[in-house]
């Protein structure tokens, strides 16, 4: 059994693992005594305890989380999954066909919208990797 200690050490791990070192880090840098206990719930709970557990790998916690996000709107935690899924080994075609599959289950304007926002943040990844090719398609 883990401590709280040990919950958020693996917490940090996990969310590094999954969010890439530069998101925690920007985080991090931005702890003020008004969101520190709320960055902490969120590194022990989510990623200490949810995202470390043996039953799901983090390729399906990555398109299951953006299934999610989509069917509740979530833009900004959205955009963070989809720039994040990669690290999780989850392939563009991959969320292609998740988008198209929400668009049944979610409504034709969540997927929709969804389909934009991962065009910016592919762009985005594009820009920053300088390759303009539109990244890994498999």
């Amino acid at each position: 059994m883990m401590d709280e200690r040990q919950r958020h050490a693996q917490g940090m791990k996990v969310r590094r693992q999954v969010l890439g070192d530069a998101h925690v880090d920007r985080a991090e840098a931005n702890l003020s005594p008004f969101n520190e206990d709320f960055q902490d719930l969120i590194t022990r709970l989510a990623w200490g305890e949810i995202w470390s557990r043996p039953g799901l790998d983090k390729n399906t916690r990555s398109l299951i989380t953006i299934a999610m996000l989509v069917a509740l709107n979530r833009e900004e935690e959205l955009k963070m999954h989809l720039g994040a899924a990669a690290n999780n080994g989850v392939t563009r075609d991959e969320i292609k066909e998740l988008l198209l599959h929400a668009a049944l289950y979610c409504g034709l304007p969540a997927a929709n919208a969804s389909i934009k926002l991962a065009e910016e943040v592919f762009a985005g990844q594009d820009a920053a990797q300088g390759d303009g090719d539109g990244g890994p398609e498999n």
